[in-house]
């Protein structure tokens, strides 16, 4: 029988964790080294210092070194998914790569990859990592090997972090403003980086943490990657905007005198997403929406749910396009692929991938199969299965299945019993009351635990913690059966969730470890009416019942204004009322406004300053002010949080 300790240490494996692993060397084809191959070819240089670096101020950014022992050479440990371990030590192969004639790629400074195409005159850089600390390395390591030639060109191929927060590490705004250097991205680009990340911005980090095993040592009982990549860097998030937008399918450009032909791919792996080839070099960029891993139709961070029916539509007309005449394919993640006939093949298995997946989960969907059963029962073909592009190191079958039910059916399952549940606090302490108590439901989990049934031992130890946060006999033992969870997960996703939840069960929550995509350059893009509607998520309708007031802001750089009202516990605004009633006007410049969003200034300082005027009642703001709350990030996650309660 086990024995539950209070220890906060990871624990070994058990026996029947050690099984489960060494049953995936049966599984699948370890002896098949393609993919190996491919990620070391075209080797020119391995990173500086073991590829760390460090911030200004003498903080670690990127600990590349903190991941030594996933190197090529190293046997798998007993704590992690041999399929997973492959994958960690694919990432793990790292440095400078020519890919081509004229494109470079650095692999290893981040989660992502920076790709660099020589044009004519200079260099163009793709996709500039999360961290402006980490996308310079890259760039002094390609300058340092390919000669030091200026950056004419960055294309962001779509809206997440890591593929535009380091473009401070590679131009600057006089680069942009002098006309030495366009930015290029997708239609609608900004919008959807800014708004992605600020409208559930706190919750959606919190659970990052979670994701990307942030909270958890790196080591085989800890953190061994994202699967995607190695991890996130934690540096400086920039953004400089688009100086030009792609808006259609067909349309090309000239940069640095190459042709680019794009291919528009908004709803797959991001809201704005763009495919590009270069014909003179016989090259082809998918963006994120081909990798070597199965991505996600749903992330387990939190993101709104992607349209896998047209991920797969875009890489069919990919293909069509383009298929006959690839002969170089680079993304923004992982290694490249040589060669018309596997490009086809990569291409076509990945798109089949994500329509088998798409097209099963509504097949069960029609024929009654709920949510959960559909993620418990799909599986890949053969042919799909032994993939290794296919495999879930980052998205998973199940709860991409999952996502596509919930895409286009939401959360319910249409059974009335599941319509109006108890919260989850209350309903697990009357589980744990009909069956016997705590120390009955503990008793019966050893057994469950003992037999190697972790996934129902977990789910059932959960409703013990839900119901009394404070029994540590049973925290311990959720936190226990977790880690076994995490090390036979081949989803490093799923792994590093498992992991950091039996983490936060053993400490508390302990604030470390988070990514800050709020940064001053996302804030600053932040148009006015987003910045409103954030304002809006603040407001504690407690505070503000019964308030009735009014606002004018006028921002006279921008030539702004908007009348914010507060009633019925709700704020709104709308453009373009400058000449109406109000109980106060607002007059600052949206630089100033921006320096109270970064908490550089407050209004009465401002107002003493001259730098902004109030008009009126001075105390309908402050009334305003007085109902918003800021967002405390270190929220509880695996047990039941006292605020919600």
């Amino acid at each position: 029988m086990t024995d539950v300790t209070l220890s906060t240490e990871p624990k070994p494996p058990t026996e029947a964790t050690k099984a489960a692993n060494a049953a995936w060397l049966e599984r699948l084809d370890f002896a098949d080294t393609q993919d190996f191959d491919d990620a070391q070819q075209g080797f020119i240089a391995p990173l500086p210092g073991g590829g760390l670096v460090t911030g200004e101020k003498g903080n670690v950014v990127w600990n590349l070194p903190g991941y030594d022992f996933i190197g090529p050479e190293k046997d798998c440990p007993d704590t992690v998914n041999p399929s997973l371990w492959r994958m960690g030590q694919l990432n793990s192969l790292t440095g400078l790569f020519k890919i081509s004639d004229r494109i470079y790629q650095v692999r290893g400074y981040d989660v992502s990859v920076v790709t660099f195409i020589e044009g004519d005159t200079g260099v163009i850089v793709v996709d500039p990592c999360i961290s402006a600390e980490t996308a310079e390395a890259a760039l002094s390591l390609y300058r340092q090997h390919a000669g030091s030639k200026s950056v004419t060109a960055v294309i962001y191929t779509h809206s997440h972090v890591d593929h535009f927060g380091g473009v401070r590490g590679v131009i600057s705004d006089d680069d942009v403003a002098s006309g030495r250097c366009v930015v290029v991205a997708p239609d609608g680009f900004v919008d959807e980086a800014i708004s992605e990340n600020v409208m559930a911005g706190t919750v959606m980090g919190r659970r990052a943490t979670y994701m990307y095993g942030m909270l958890v040592p790196l080591g085989p009982q800890g953190n061994v990657g994202a699967g995607l990549g190695i991890g996130n860097s934690t540096g400086s998030v920039t953004l400089i905007p688009p100086t030009h937008l792609i808006r259609e399918t067909g349309e090309t450009l000239t940069i640095d005198g190459l042709e680019f032909e794009f291919l528009m791919a908004p709803g797959s792996e991001a809201p704005a997403e763009f495919h590009f080839y270069i014909p003179a070099l016989k090259a082809l960029c998918t963006a994120e929406n081909a990798c070597h891993t199965l991505h996600n139709v749903y992330t387990l961070r939190g993101a709104k749910t992607r349209d896998s029916r047209k991920w797969a539509a875009y890489l069919t007309e990919t293909l069509e396009r383009w298929g006959d005449k690839a002969e170089v394919l680079f993304a923004p993640h992982n290694w490249s692929v040589l060669g018309n006939a596997r490009i086809v093949d990569h291409i076509k298995k990945y798109r089949d991938t994500f329509k088998y997946v798409h097209d099963q989960s509504l097949r069960m969907a029609n024929q009654g199969y709920t949510m959960l059963e559909i993620g418990e029962q799909i599986e890949l073909p053969p042919t799909l299965d032994r993939n290794w592009a296919s495999r879930g190191y980052y998205g998973s079958v199940n709860h991409n299945a999952k996502a596509v039910y919930n895409f286009y059916l939401g959360y319910y399952d249409c059974n009335p019993s599941t319509l109006n549940q108890l919260p989850p606090a209350d309903a697990a302490r009357r589980y744990v009351d009909f069956m016997g108590g705590a120390d009955a439901v503990l008793g019966k989990a050893r057994a469950t635990f003992d037999a190697g049934d972790y996934r129902w031992t977990a789910q059932v130890l959960n409703h013990v913690v839900l119901a009394d946060p404070a029994n540590a006999t049973a925290r311990a033992f959720l936190a226990d059966t977790l880690e076994q969870l995490g090390y036979q997960a081949e989803n490093a996703t799923w792994r590093n969730n498992y992991l950091v939840g039996a983490k936060e069960l053993r400490d508390g929550v302990r604030k470390e470890g988070a990514l800050t995509i709020d940064s001053p350059d996302m804030q600053r893009s932040m148009t006015t009416d987003l910045f409103l509607d954030y304002l809006a998520i603040h407001l504690n309708p407690k505070k503000a019942e019964g308030k009735v007031v009014s606002i004018k802001l006028v921002t006279p750089d921008t030539n702004e204004s908007y009348l914010i009202t507060l009633e019925n516990s709700v704020i709104n605004h709308v453009p373009g009322k400058a000449g109406q009633a109000a109980d106060a006007s607002l007059t600052l410049d949206r630089s100033a406004l921006n320096e109270i969003l970064l908490g550089k200034a407050k209004l009465p300082g401002l107002v003493a300053e001259g730098k902004a005027k109030v008009d009126g009642d001075a105390g309908a703001i402050s009334d305003l002010l007085g109902c918003l709350e800021p967002f405390d990030f270190w929220f509880d996650i695996v047990t039941a949080n006292p605020a919600r309660d």
